[in-house]
């Protein structure tokens, strides 16, 4: 659902902001007062090209931005895998936006990071559908009108998809694995030594190893500063002639003990100097030790040099990133040579996983075609019902599902095709219906598989009277299940709204748009603009109360 629209600069609009209700949303004003504005507003969101005149006088850019709630799982979509990445950590709404500079470039934005217009047109359009061009580009996608019969078929129907996605991703999976492992024997013979090497290669390695070298590696190339370190510190608390601080604080301790009972406020500072001179011998006694340890073997750095180059050359030869890949490879390596060793055959555990990726994906997607095939005819059925009741002829529609090479989706396509006139043969929705007819075909196709949110520009062309009624009550009834906007000049379509919305051209210098929430008093004035006159409004609240 979209909970705002925010446009700035965008041709006649200097700002304005549109927070549209869950139902049905009317958005009215005069000819030529901008409404056209904000469907291009949309347009932007859905990938549009811009342009240098979509830019306000005076302005520098023009800017458009939209924030969605998203369904469960909105985010999993193959398509939007570029912007789910830069989805911030438990945000659960998307914000969505078009920048068009003053030479027509633009930039477009997912939670104010830089994506690509296609990547944003792709998101876009899984929450929004606009009639005219685009729904037009919609309704050319035999995918998305497939999307519209498995809607349809339920709840059920949907979670096969989603089975099947994820099936298909792992029958890709066990392709690759199998053919790997089945090219040649030759391949086979050589990808087993290459196995062996690798193992021989990482003997003896471990998570730590490589660290530890490099610590113990800097350990020694500065042993002599440490020596000379180490003894100054330690002769300082502890030598082996003279006084040290050690020595200096046992003075001074035993200089204020036969003073303590005279003066009992000395006991804590007694007390801790003692302490002092005893926690001061055990750290000249660790410091002897460790120059103990610093006198090690004078190859141990070339040693250590060897190791290191010897874990380089591994990550060089085996195309490992990183140490931690190294090692994971190296595992794997072990674990399947372990296998071969004890009998095992890959190639044949690849070939088992393979055949059952394989059935897998065929069992869901017989499933798919059959429900599709149950849905398809009842689906064509009620569309052309609703059809009939916004003035399209004799309704005449139908859903053909045609085979097509599997994929993530299964194995067939839907085609929705119309005849808005009798005699006529049936061609396809985008290519047959045009302009207002096309708005009303995708209403109808909303009333009966809808779901997201849905703007409708040209959806009163050319109609009137009943059939503007039929129009307005088909909204109305799609509204209590999906969020509708309607770019209405027709009273009775703003009239059922739940929500109003003018827009209205100011005067200036320059002239400006402006965009605004009626209240009450607000809505009946501007549908008694809309209607023409008083007495219109009067029969039209009778009929309301009838």
């Amino acid at each position: 659902m979209l909970r705002s629209l925010r446009i700035e600069n965008l041709v006649l609009i200097r700002a304005a902001e549109v927070a549209p209700a869950p139902g049905l949303n009317a958005i009215t004003g005069e000819t030529g007062a901008g409404k056209t504005i904000l469907a291009q507003a949309f347009g932007l969101l859905l990938g549009a090209k811009g342009e240098a005149g979509a830019v306000g006088a005076g302005a520098r850019e023009a800017y458009v931005e939209a924030e969605f709630d998203v369904p469960d799982g909105f985010f999993e979509a193959d398509e939007l895998e570029a912007i789910a990445a830069l989805a911030p950590e438990d945000e659960p709404g998307l914000v969505l936006a078009r920048r068009v500079f003053a030479d027509g470039r633009t930039r477009a934005y997912a939670w104010g990071r830089a994506v690509a217009r296609e990547d944003l047109a792709a998101a876009t359009e899984r929450l929004l559908a606009m009639s005219g061009q685009f729904e037009q580009r919609r309704l050319a996608r035999p995918s998305y009108q497939l999307d519209l019969i498995d809607s349809y078929a339920g709840e059920e129907q949907l979670r096969r998809r989603r089975e099947l996605r994820s099936a298909w991703r792992e029958l890709a999976a066990a392709r690759r694995r199998h053919d790997e492992l089945t090219r040649d024997a030759a391949s086979e013979e050589a990808r087993v030594a290459e196995l062996q090497t690798l193992v021989e290669a990482t003997d003896g390695l471990a998570s730590e190893t490589e660290t530890e070298l490099r610590a113990e590696r800097e350990r020694l190339l500065h042993a002599t500063e440490l020596v000379e370190a180490t003894a100054r510190a330690a002769d300082a608390l502890a030598p082996e002639d003279g006084e040290g601080a050690a020595a200096l604080t046992g003075a001074a301790e035993r200089a204020l003990a036969p003073l303590e009972r005279l003066a009992p406020e000395l006991e804590l500072a007694g007390r801790e100097l003692r302490d002092l001179a005893l926690r001061l011998y055990d750290v000249g006694s660790d410091l002897r030790g460790f120059l103990g340890s610093l006198e090690a073997d004078p190859g141990r750095v070339e040693q250590v040099e060897e190791e290191l180059e010897r874990i380089a050359d591994a990550k060089r030869r085996f195309r490992a990133a990183t140490y931690e890949e190294l090692l994971e490879r190296s595992a794997l390596a072990r674990a399947e040579l372990e296998a071969l060793a004890d009998g095992l055959d890959p190639a044949a555990a690849a070939a088992e996983a393979l055949a059952a990726a394989e059935t897998a994906v065929s069992r869901l997607a017989d499933e798919l075609r059959q429900a599709r095939a149950t849905a398809a005819e009842p689906f064509a059925a009620a569309v052309a019902a609703e059809l009939r009741g916004v003035g399209m002829g004799d309704g005449e529609f139908r859903v053909e599902l045609r085979e097509r090479e599997p994929s993530a989706s299964g194995a067939e396509e839907a085609l929705f095709l119309i005849r808005p006139n009798a005699g006529l043969p049936f061609g396809p929705v985008a290519e047959t219906a045009s302009g207002g007819e096309l708005s009303r075909v995708a209403l109808a196709i909303a009333a009966v598989g809808g779901g997201e949110t849905l703007v409708f520009d040209e959806i009163d062309a050319g109609i009137g009277g009943t059939t503007a009624h039929a129009v307005a009550e088909t909204l109305r009834r799609l509204a209590e299940r999906a969020q509708v906007l309607t770019i209405t000049h027709l009273p009775q379509i703003a009239s059922v709204a739940e929500r109003h919305f003018r827009v209205e051209k100011v005067p200036g210098d320059p002239t400006h748009t402006r965009i605004e929430e009626l209240d009450e008093t607000e809505r009946r004035d501007e549908l008694e603009r809309m209607l023409g006159g008083t007495a219109f409004l009067a029969a039209l609240s009778g009929d309301k109360k009838g």
